[in-house]
Order: C-alpha cells, then sequence, then structure tokens
C-alpha cells in the first residue's frame, strides 16, 4: 500500500514537473514566452503584438548602431534558449544572423516580404505599409511557439497594425502638397518612406553609414541642393554628422535630425509611433507642406 502511494506520488510530481516546464508560455522562468528581437524595431512591434504573455530581450545596446552589433557570450547564450528570435535578415547584422544559424525558432520577417523588400536597403520599418507585414511575422512566430496565447496575439496584432495604417495616412495626408519633394539625407536610410510617399532620397553615402563621399560627389550635392531649392539636409542619432554639417554649410543651408528609429534610450518617453510623427513634422518642415 505504501509503495502504491509513493509511486502515485511521484507520477503527480512529474506531472507538475512536466507542466512548469512546458507551461502555456515558455522559458523566461516566469511562465511568460522568452523573445529575443535583433534592434529595436522589432522589440517595439513584439511588445505590441505579445503584450503581458511575453518577456522582450533587445539585442542591441542602446547609442550602437544595429548593423554593428557584436554578441557577447551572455547574449549568444539568450539567442540559444530563447523560446524564439525575431531578427531581420538579409546582411543587416551579420553577427546576429551567424548565431541564429545553429538556433531552431528564429524567425527572419524579411523573408515574409517577398518583392516589396527585394533590395539591399533593410530599412522597412521605415514605410508603415511594409512594417505591417513585418507585424504579420511577428504575430504568427509567437502563435506559433505559443499556440495558446493565439488569440491576444491577434488582438495585440490588429491593434499594431491599426495603429500603423492610421500613422500612413497621417503621412499620405503631410506629404500630400509640398514645394519640395527631394530629401537629402546622411545615408540611404530613407529609401522605403521616399517611395511610399512619393519623394525622392539624395543620400550622401550609400547604405553603409561608414562610407565617406570623395570631394567631387560633395560639390556635385552642393550644387543640387542649391539648384533644387533644398533646405535642409538630414543627419542621424547614431552617425556622424559631420560630412552633412559640411555640405549643409557650403551650400548655405540647415540641418535637422531625421530619426532612422534604429534605437531608443531605455528610459526614453519616445516609441516607434512618436518618432516617426516627429520625423513626419521634421520633413513638412523641410519640404515646406501645407
Amino acid at each position: 500500500m505504501r509503495r502504491t502511494r509513493s509511486l502515485i506520488a511521484l507520477l503527480a510530481c512529474l506531472v507538475l514537473l512536466g507542466g512548469c516546464k512546458g507551461g502555456e508560455g515558455g522559458g523566461s522562468g516566469d511562465g511568460r514566452v522568452s523573445v529575443v528581437a535583433s534592434f529595436y524595431p522589432l522589440v517595439d512591434a513584439t511588445r505590441g503584438v505579445g503584450g503581458e504573455r511575453i518577456d522582450v530581450t533587445n539585442l542591441t545596446p542602446v547609442g550602437v548602431e544595429p548593423h554593428d552589433v557584436e554578441l557577447n557570450p551572455r547574449q549568444i547564450d539568450l539567442v540559444a534558449t530563447a523560446d524564439v528570435v525575431i531578427y531581420l535578415g538579409g546582411g543587416f547584422q551579420p553577427a546576429v544572423e551567424d548565431a541564429v544559424r545553429r538556433v531552431g525558432k528564429a524567425v527572419d520577417v524579411r523573408a515574409g516580404l517577398g518583392d516589396e523588400a527585394a533590395t539591399a536597403d533593410p530599412h522597412v520599418w521605415l514605410d508603415p505599409v511594409l512594417f505591417g507585414k513585418v507585424v504579420d511575422g511577428i504575430e504568427a512566430a509567437l502563435v506559433d511557439v505559443d499556440p495558446a496565447g493565439a488569440d491576444a496575439y491577434r488582438a495585440g496584432a490588429t491593434d499594431y497594425r491599426r495603429r500603423l495604417a492610421e500613422l500612413d495616412a497621417e503621412y499620405q495626408a503631410g506629404l500630400a502638397d509640398c514645394d519640395r519633394r527631394t530629401i537629402v539625407t546622411s545615408h540611404e536610410a530613407f529609401g522605403y518612406l521616399a517611395r511610399r510617399y512619393r519623394l525622392e532620397q539624395v543620400a550622401i553615402s550609400g547604405l553603409s553609414p561608414d562610407s565617406e563621399p570623395d570631394p567631387r560627389r560633395l560639390a556635385e550635392l552642393t550644387d543640387l541642393v542649391t539648384s533644387q531649392g533644398v533646405t535642409t539636409v538630414f543627419t542621424e542619432e547614431l552617425v556622424s554628422p559631420r560630412v552633412a554639417e559640411t555640405l549643409a554649410r557650403e551650400a548655405g543651408v540647415k540641418t535637422a535630425v531625421l530619426s532612422t528609429i534604429e534605437g531608443v534610450a531605455k528610459d526614453s518617453p519616445d516609441d516607434y509611433f512618436s518618432l516617426m510623427r516627429a520625423n513626419l513634422a521634421t520633413l513638412r518642415a523641410a519640404l515646406g507642406c501645407r
């Protein structure tokens, strides 16, 4: 009899332990799904979709260009042990892509964008319509790893896409009637945004923010700024403004920050949506929009 009771107790413990290990929300230690996202826009969207069911870790430290991020041993361990890793492929963050090759549950949100993201430009989040499709991929990844939370994830994704649609409508209206449509930027980060809202991006350097133009290129840009009546050369938070400031000084125009939204300080009141709206206000002022 005593042996029977012992076996029953052992089976009960095993059932309880199995339930605790698997649970409904994965392995964050508190019952929530543990998610690693490779940089800020994906963190913001993942939090919007997952809400309280998930625990999100950002692989890119504050103040670091996502392109340049290198992973330390602790971060590599986080990638290996997370319930799911959300990242943007296509060579945007080589260190991250190298780490996720050995991880089963890693989701490249760019893979679901098809021909719309077929260029080398990785900055898909600066187009709210395209970013909505990224949200689709995040929703699917969370539902896959935590089916019990499917309804919550679908509700979160629906709300986030609604906010993106509102943002897109604001951009469409805000940039519809402008004196100018050329934006001069530090590097080619705003191609998707420019294409969506019928602007022309002219970049000082290419897709790499570290490359610098030669004197001939700077002279050509100075002529373009003057001939097209450009009033503003746009700089970025995480890229040195030195070359952009030189161009603006030579052309006799001002500079303004146009955020790539690649990172936000931990305690900042800003989020993806407030930064996108700040960018819209900056663009409207520079382009003479009504």
